[in-house]
């Protein structure tokens, strides 16, 4: 998939650099008409070509580059030629020369699972015998539970590419399942005290403890087979201390997780996920690039009009970055843009500061390599501390080319351009804030009764696992509601009794089904 993915960017892509220069060398009008145009082929074409929206992006930023270079048809060949000879480079690099590790991306979103999780279990520690936090109603309630469905869900997102050529990745992600399930019931114990202090203390304990250890598991080269055993006894000795049945039902669920990672081939107990369910069909994609084209199309229109009333040097850069931030609905769009206009503005200063030191093209030049080289590493860590790095090396690089050209404000300026134009899009040209809340909280409420009802009804393993995901999207999909931009009006002050009842039902329901379907393992174990 890799290969492919980016192999289509760098032969599509050269065609795009070619069109876009050869056709903006024909006058401004051309230049509005075939920017836009570029713009929302590329969206569309990433979509017909990969299952996510990077390939679309990157072909869009691409068309936006290519515009803000016009050249005639020879020139702009040489700057295709010369993208083409990049792209290549970067294509051999990758693929051939200094391979990437395919299971990279595997291992950094399975880590941030069990560090999720491991936060959740050390959390529930810390209470001790004291109030959950969680029995009142707070603006970051239930946060434990949303950070981990989503970190599961990111890394479902991945596993998908992997199919079968991952099949302890597969066993970790139902593991991960397994466990949050019963952090879920651990976390409804401590809100309800539904069992003894000490045996809550002691369930969260082996949790936590058993969490450091788990990612040794799960790289084929550090696979520890003994530690797993050690960890399974210990927790064998921890059930016998315990008398309440939901703890107890916890315990043997952490056992089966443990069991589950020591297998070395795919678990047939592993709950099977439609690839539909995770990633959207074709038709699906291009409703949701459709609107997106349009948005960055329209976007392109209004940033490239406003570059030329107030004579911007660099329009390019003011577009790139409506591009990048406008990536989805309000919340996205809102975090992206905020972070690229601090982090641009950081970097613009330590830019400057840099360049007032030093103009030697030395210096510069190996300085570039290394913030070529720190930023890529920050890319999937960090966003914000990304776009300062972005931003220094754009500026310094830039000054090599043309020294003195003042690119340190002018790219400030520009990427705040690009993000408010981008915010507006999606606020004001086509508003996306999501189904209203008290329909998502009626979803959820829905779909955690389902749980409960298959937990109590003794439905089939695989059944129950089903709908507890289920009911944890749409959880889920509620508690980010609360969070987002658009949900910024249904804070506390602004809910009504019925919401809020409503809302707690909801999360009360999650927490029974949980603390039900761990009785019920531990009643089938006989105890």
């Amino acid at each position: 998939m890799r290969r492919r993915t980016l192999g289509l960017f760098v032969l599509i892509g050269t065609a795009i650099a070619f069109i876009g220069s050869w056709g903006a060398s024909a006058g401004l009008e051309a230049a509005l008409a075939i920017g836009p145009a570029l713009v929302f082929f590329s969206v569309m074409a990433g979509a017909a070509f990969s299952l996510d929206r990077l390939l679309g992006t990157l072909l869009a930023v691409v068309a936006v580059v290519a515009v803000g270079f016009p050249h005639p048809p020879s020139t702009a060949a040489a700057q295709a030629l010369n993208f083409l000879a990049g792209g290549s480079w970067a294509f051999l690099l990758i693929n051939l020369f200094w391979r990437i590790d395919p299971s990279a991306a595997l291992n950094r979103n399975t880590g941030a699972v069990i560090a999720r999780l491991s936060d959740m279990a050390t959390d529930l520690l810390r209470t001790g015998d004291r109030d959950h936090r969680d029995i009142q109603w707070h603006n970051d309630h239930a946060e434990h539970r949303r950070s981990v469905r989503m970190s599961i869900e990111r890394l479902r997102a991945v596993l998908v590419r992997h199919t079968a050529d991952a099949p302890q990745y597969h066993n970790a992600l139902n593991a991960m399942e397994i466990i949050f399930g019963a952090l879920v019931a651990l976390d409804h114990a401590y809100i309800h005290k539904l069992a003894p202090a000490a045996e809550r203390a002691a369930t969260a304990r082996a949790f936590a403890t058993a969490l450091l250890g788990v990612r040794l598991t799960l790289h084929p080269d550090k696979r520890n087979t003994a530690f797993l055993r050690r960890g399974i006894g210990r927790l064998e000795r921890t059930s016998k201390n315990l008398t309440d049945e939901v703890m107890l039902g916890c315990i043997l669920a952490l056992q089966n997780a443990l069991n589950m990672l020591e297998k070395t081939e795919q678990s047939d107990e592993a709950l099977a996920t439609p690839t539909d369910q995770v990633f959207p069909s074709w038709e699906g994609r291009a409703k949701g690039a459709l609107r997106l084209g349009l948005l960055q199309a329209a976007g392109v229109i209004g940033v490239y009009y406003t570059a030329v009333i107030f004579k911007l040097g660099y329009p390019y850069w003011a577009t790139m970055a409506l591009i990048v931030c406008l990536q989805g609905g309000a919340r996205v769009t809102w975090a992206r843009s905020f972070e690229r206009i601090l982090g641009s503005l950081l970097g613009g200063i330590l830019a400057l500061a840099v360049l007032a030191f030093t103009q030697s093209p030395v210096i510069l030049c190996l300085l570039a390599i290394l913030l070529a080289s720190v930023t890529i590493s920050l890319r999937a860590v960090n966003y914000s501390v990304f776009v300062v790095f972005l931003t220094m090396l754009f500026i310094i690089v830039t000054d090599i080319i043309h020294p003195g050209a003042s690119t340190a404000v002018t790219r400030v300026i520009d990427n705040l351009l690009g993000s408010v134009a981008a915010l507006l899009a999606v606020l004001v040209l086509w508003p996306d804030f999501g189904p209203p809340l008290h329909r998502l909280i009626a979803k959820g409420r829905e779909a955690n009764l389902i749980y409960l009802e298959r937990v109590t009804a003794g439905r089939p393993v695989l059944e129950v696992r089903s709908a507890q995901r289920a009911a944890g999207l749409a959880s889920i999909d509620v508690e980010v509601a609360l969070h987002d931009l658009g949900g910024l009006r249904y804070r506390r002050h602004r809910l009504n009794e019925a919401d809020l009842s409503a809302l707690r039902e909801m999360r009360n329901l999650a927490g029974e089904a949980a603390t039900a379907w761990h009785r019920r393992l531990a009643e089938h174990c006989g105890r």
